[in-house]
């Protein structure tokens, strides 16, 4: 009985599909629920497993064919078993055998360098080498090529291939590079985007981290990271500064009484911001779990359209790769975007005295339409205030 594999129902927001890569050819035995190609969408890359038993039959569509929603991109055959791939190698190698001799019989035999007029340490290198010595410069008594000339031959070959090398190499964009790049030139196109910047002294958040760490972790089953302070501390301040979690339609403000933030998460197809919801009603141990968890899902290409749809506001991490300042690009239609980066141990003045603290530079870059510089430094200081003072995160203040 013949199957039909069909692209997966796509959401109204995704029209179409590019298919990614099959992980079976035509003729495979496949199994149910083996997955039998990867489809990229401008957002996430989509998994089609098998659902029967069988061979695959027929492939309609090739690596790199744009698919839409419900179209028959495969045919399996249910029930069917592959043919042996054991006796096809050696059917082929007795088909080719004759060939090769007929071809070998027939082909004139590979004229040799003349090296007779070499010294014997001379027509070594060129033997090795494969070296034709009338292709070399003579240097020697009567015009004859010396061992060094063949030497020099091959490093001066050498030099050429190396200095000439200017590979190139043209690689289309996978379709969520291709929608990230839409919707960083639409923020940069359509957001009057300005940036404010604070420091963070972390000595407390890690002090805390480090008196209570093992005891979160065995409670929780989950390590205590910097993200859920910064996620909390976040979702607090939005509860205090609505306008930053806020976002444009047309000529009206939408203003969200919950905080859904979208965490960005770097993977080898590009960025994406899974979402966390109702981070302030989340305790720092569903925080971590599901940041976690995201990751794992990010790292396999298992996250969903439904793990990267909404969000009121995004916080990036760049201090992760080293960075050590930014200005981050907003996420439309949010209206701001939260910066961290790379903790740092720095000078600064504490009580009269100069101490060292592991600092951190952070960033808000938000819509200047809607959202005044005094609120954006107020949000970022809340925050910087938050995080100097973790108590007040757990007391709600």
């Amino acid at each position: 009985m013949s199957i039909e594999v069909k692209v997966p129902v796509l959401p109204e927001s995704v029209s179409d599909a590019v298919i990614a890569t099959w992980h079976k050819k035509a003729g495979d035995a496949v199994k149910r629920d083996e997955n039998l190609v990867d489809l990229e969408t401008d957002k996430v890359v989509l998994e089609v497993p098998s659902t029967v038993d069988g061979v695959l039959k027929e492939i309609k569509f090739q690596a790199g064919d744009t698919v839409t929603s419900q179209q028959v991109i495969a045919i399996i055959e249910a029930g069917a078993v592959a043919e042996s791939a054991a006796e096809a190698p050696k059917a082929e190698a007795k088909a080719e055998a004759p060939k090769a001799a007929a071809a070998a019989a027939a082909a004139p035999a590979a004229a040799k360098a003349d090296t007779s007029d070499l010294s014997p340490a001379g027509r070594r290198v060129a033997t090795q080498e494969g070296i034709d010595p009338k292709t070399v410069e003579a240097t020697g008594r009567g015009g004859r090529v010396t061992k060094e000339d063949l030497v020099n031959h091959l490093n001066k070959a050498g030099v050429q291939a190396a200095s000439g090398a200017r590979p190139e190499q043209r690689v289309a964009m996978t379709r969520i590079r291709t929608r990230i790049a839409e919707r960083l030139m639409q923020s940069k196109n359509s957001i009057a985007m300005l940036t404010s910047f604070n420091e963070v002294n972390l000595g407390a958040v890690m002090q805390m981290r480090k008196a209570m760490g093992e005891s979160f972790e065995k409670t929780h089953g989950i390590k205590l990271g910097f993200m859920s302070f910064f996620a909390k501390a976040a979702a607090n301040a939005l509860q205090r500064y609505p306008i930053i979690n806020a976002s444009v339609d047309g000529s009206d403000i939408i203003y969200h009484g919950f905080a859904d933030i979208s965490v960005a998460v770097s993977t080898d197809k590009g960025l994406v911001t899974p979402v966390l919801r109702n981070v302030e009603s989340m305790s720092f141990a569903d925080i971590e779990s599901g940041i976690a968890n995201y990751a794992k899902k990010a790292r396999d290409g298992k996250l969903g359209l439904e793990d990267l749809q909404g969000g009121t506001f995004t916080i990036t991490n760049g201090g992760t790769f080293g960075s050590l300042m930014s200005t981050p690009i907003v996420n439309p239609p949010q209206s701001a975007i939260l910066g961290m980066h790379a903790i740092k141990e720095r000078p600064i003045a504490e009580n009269g005295q100069v101490v060292i603290a592991p600092m951190m530079y952070i960033a808000l870059s938000y819509d200047h339409r809607i959202i005044d510089g005094k609120d954006a430094v107020l949000f970022l200081v809340d925050i910087k205030n938050q995080l100097e003072n973790p108590h007040r995160m757990l007391l709600g203040l």
